[in-house]
């Protein structure tokens, strides 16, 4: 009888499920599957356990060579008047690429995540903000206002990594105050570990500016004649705005992801009003939570190359900025892009749109459809499949990924190169 393999034990693994990208996992390798030993969230030991095996490239349901499929996407693209490529959740030579190829067709870019991202960029756009970097809040923070999110759902270990931490650089921690604001939310992750419960200020999170302007308002001495402002009493503003002045170093958390609404943009505008003014007499920072799929890598890729972030055309052969008209889901709806590229190479998921127009879908083994592509062709996983860098949450820290198995799946960045030389044959030969 055959011994059982020893799994290789694999350290200081990042993880390229969620913003944080959390670089300390260690993971146990064998028979093609990773299980995470140490360091694991439900996020990261679920994505890891459902990697999916390889599967050949098809063209419109039919199984093809690697070759083909290129040659195929580069003939749809290179024929549309104005191609889209969007989704863009890959990692950071998967970016440079995308935008090369973007370049290339005079095709308009975006990213899945957009939506949440543009209610971020706008705001900062429009005034700019005072943000801050992980490092900063685990050696400095004091007090921690929570702007409707309980920040866990999407980024499950902010408050291992960040908050409740045994140690900082200036010794033991500060005793951190937790402050709740929204409604519903689960607030178990924001008990401290000495038993300190946070506090919680129930109001409407689509109200959240209104909430953050009556703290402007009361920091700066205004009389405000209210009783309430979206739910929340006075009184708890009040309190609240003391705490503030308390403070040494205060925050504000906020995922744009949970703005899920109409004008989400002017609620993080408000924030970052009400921390630039409490900066004129301490220190008050922003921490806006995002970058999933890689999403900030590709817009700072895009700004890198291009001095504009996502949602920029080429059509006109020059980049054309605009977060309103290239919006990937308003091109698509609207039936303006007559090819749509699509990247999501970090896990399986279903394309999230479906259209008449040529679709090719590059993306992680295990994608569905509602509608079967034109073309697909399975890429690696960055930190699975194949090595590569991601743009950490706070926009700060580029982090390097591992190869953690060899499957034989190309990388992104190789399938768009191969894309981009066919497209450009098959011009040239038009």
């Amino acid at each position: 009888m055959a011994k059982a393999e020893t799994p290789e034990r694999r350290d200081s693994v990042t993880c390229p499920y969620c913003g944080l990208f959390c670089d300390d996992l260690s993971v146990a390798l064998g028979d093609g599957r990773i299980e995470v030993r140490r360091n694991g969230c439900p996020i990261a030991n679920d994505s890891f356990a459902r990697i999916a095996m390889p599967e050949p490239p098809r063209l419109a349901g039919r199984d093809a060579s690697l070759e083909a499929a290129c040659a195929k996407a580069g003939e749809l693209l290179a024929e549309a008047r104005q191609p889209l490529i969007a989704g863009l959740a890959c990692d950071l030579a998967g970016a440079k690429a995308a935008i090369s190829l973007a370049e290339r067709l005079g095709a308009i870019v975006d990213h899945a995540t957009s939506d949440a991202m543009f209610r971020n960029m706008l705001a900062m756009q429009d005034k700019g903000w005072i943000a801050t970097t992980f490092a900063e809040v685990k050696n400095r923070a004091d007090l921690v206002i929570i702007a409707g999110t309980d920040i866990v759902s999407r980024f499950p270990r902010f408050f291992e990594r960040l908050i409740w931490t045994k140690e900082s650089l200036f010794g033991a921690p500060p005793a951190r105050e937790i402050v709740y604001l929204g409604a519903a939310l689960d607030t178990k992750a924001g008990h401290a570990p000495d038993g300190r419960k946070p506090q919680m200020i129930a109001c409407d999170p689509a109200r959240l500016g209104e909430v953050f302007r009556a703290l402007r308002a009361l920091y700066r001495g205004w009389p405000l004649q209210a009783e309430n402002v979206a739910g929340a009493s006075m009184s708890e503003l009040a309190a609240l705005v003391t705490h503030i002045k308390a403070a040494r170093y205060g925050l504000v958390v906020w995922s744009a992801a949970d703005m899920d609404f109409a004008h989400g943009d002017l609620q993080v505008e408000a924030i970052c009003d009400l921390v630039t003014e409490i900066n004129e007499n301490s220190r008050f920072a922003c921490l806006p939570l995002g970058g999933n799929e890689n999403g900030l890598g590709a817009a700072q890729v895009c700004t890198w190359q291009e001095g504009f972030p996502l949602r920029t055309s080429f059509a006109s052969g020059r980049p054309d900025y605009d977060p309103y008209l290239y919006s990937w889901r308003r091109v698509i709806e609207t039936g303006e892009a007559d090819a749509v590229l699509w990247v999501s190479s970090f896990r399986a998921a279903e394309v999230p749109f479906t259209t008449s127009i040529p679709q090719i879908v590059v993306a992680a083994p295990g994608t569905t459809f509602v509608r079967e592509p034109a073309v697909f062709i399975p890429v690696g996983t960055p930190g699975v499949d194949h090595a590569g860098h991601v743009i950490r949450s706070d926009a700060v820290a580029s982090l390097p990924l591992q190869k953690l198995r060899d499957s034989g799946l190309p990388r992104t960045a190789d399938v768009l190169r191969m894309i981009e030389a066919r497209a450009h044959a098959h011009r040239k030969s038009a």
